[in-house]
């Protein structure tokens, strides 16, 4: 795909309104802003959007996204990329935020390889067809998420019976936390996911 090419796709992405806040154009952003950008429009085949939002302030644009891919490529500790994912989306969904349940439900499905699990948990972790280890896991998010002040010894136990070490925990609060301040910013900011998200990871690849 061509750099001219490449710059299209972006301009068609941002056709109709994804957010409240201008969206600058892809040649005056800073170069290792735009070189990330089409980066992942070349992996993904779209640009997602909280990409485009976010690069009107390209210093938090890249404190934001070293945080993430600190907390969610890593390859340490327990929790599975589908883990990570998982409290994501069910932590997202008790903050209202479309965007977050959209979008990580999609990468959700994909690294889980199951098409049902997202909306499973975005609606009622205790009822979805997942481990009890990632209930419990998940019941902590949960609480972190709304209920923090509440966290307590009993809540550790409880992490520490599924085999969850601190670093494990650190990981599940550092998430939630992370992704707090990402739904408030999308809610905020009226982010609209991307159509291609609703439709990633619905049909199980044969």
């Amino acid at each position: 795909m061509t750099t001219s090419s490449k710059n299209n796709a972006v301009s068609d992405s941002v056709a109709r309104p994804i957010s409240r806040f201008a969206i600058p154009a892809l040649t005056d952003l800073p170069n290792d802003v735009r070189e990330k950008i089409l980066a992942v429009q070349e992996k993904s085949g779209f640009v997602p959007n909280v990409f485009l939002v976010l690069s009107r302030r390209p210093d938090e644009f890249r404190a934001f996204f070293a945080y993430h891919d600190a907390l969610m490529v890593k390859d340490t500790g327990s929790l599975t990329k589908a883990d990570r994912e998982m409290i994501v989306t069910t932590t997202s969904a008790k903050n209202n935020c479309l965007y977050c349940v959209v979008a990580h439900g999609a990468i959700l499905r994909i690294y889980a390889k199951n098409p049902l699990v997202a909306d499973q948990v975005a609606v009622n972790h205790h009822k979805a067809d997942i481990t009890l280890r990632q209930k419990a896991m998940l019941d902590f998010a949960v609480k972190v998420c709304l209920d923090s002040q509440s966290v307590g010894d009993q809540d550790y136990a409880m992490l520490r019976e599924h085999g969850f070490d601190d670093e494990d925990i650190w990981d599940i609060t550092a998430i939630t936390g992370f992704f707090g301040m990402s739904n408030r910013m999308a809610n905020v900011t009226s982010m609209r996911p991307n159509d291609e998200f609703f439709m990633l990871g619905r049909v199980p690849k044969k």
